[in-house]
């Protein structure tokens, strides 16, 4: 059994490294590999609070002197750097389970050879969410499990809409109205507008689940309830 877990920088470093966070979400990780023999986890690691602050300092330093596209295609770079930065840590902490290099590109990944992958950024035009569903696709895993500091997707921004609503399960075709199809660097949303693309087309399902509450996600591995929004074909 192969499971994708596309794993928000924001979990792994939302302002710095949480070591704290961190061992526990080792020790679950080891738990579920020393139990079940059969079980491979494939952790694609997002940029967090490193690459937010580097493609800020890039936005307030070349305001005004770069094109748009150029500045998109930088900031973009500069996020996929941080996620190789988190992504290589995730694979030292997994060093016991981890014996393949860090995943720079999903499109050329050879068969696994331990119980754990680690994949960072690809290249600009989408997030690490998309590099998950390339892997998805790969390894024949029928979902990914989306982990970020969001419980739930909510029919709109509820920092900005007061009367958004919390979402137990939608359609891809739902979701994608909700987050366009356009992806901007470090652009706020549940789940990459492009990857949701390529899930919707392969008929992927996506969970969208708070990464801290590590009983939550021990609840989905298990195939248990679980509190968390289910993005699939049928809604």
């Amino acid at each position: 059994m192969v499971t994708v877990i596309s794993l928000g920088g924001s979990i792994v470093a939302p302002d710095k490294v949480d070591t704290e966070y961190l061992k526990k979400f080792v020790e679950l990780v080891r738990s579920f590999i020393e139990n079940e023999s059969d079980r491979h986890f494939i952790f694609v690691v997002g940029g967090g609070g490193p690459a937010r602050h580097y493609q800020n300092a890039y936005r307030e330093i070349s305001a005004n002197s770069i094109d748009t596209n150029a500045a998109h295609y930088n900031a973009d770079w500069i996020g996929i750097m941080a996620t190789r930065l988190n992504a290589q840590l995730i694979k030292a902490l997994m060093s016991k389970w981890c014996n393949q290099d860090v995943v720079t590109d999903p499109t050329e990944v050879q068969p696994l050879t331990g119980h754990v992958l680690v994949a960072a950024g690809w290249k600009p035009g989408f997030s690490t969410d998309y590099d998950a569903v390339l892997l998805a696709e790969r390894f024949g895993a029928d979902m990914v499990i989306n982990l970020s500091n969001i419980e739930k997707v909510y029919t709109a921004d509820p920092k900005i809409d007061p009367n958004a609503q919390p979402i137990d399960k939608i359609k891809w075709a739902d979701f994608r109205a909700i987050v366009g199809d356009e992806w901007v660097p470090g652009k706020n949303v549940p789940f990459d507008p492009v990857a949701s693309r390529h899930a919707e087309k392969i008929g992927l399902k996506v969970i969208c689940a708070g990464g801290r509450d590590l009983e939550n996600l021990k609840k989905i591995l298990n195939g248990e309830d679980y509190t968390g929004t289910t993005i699939c074909a049928n809604g």
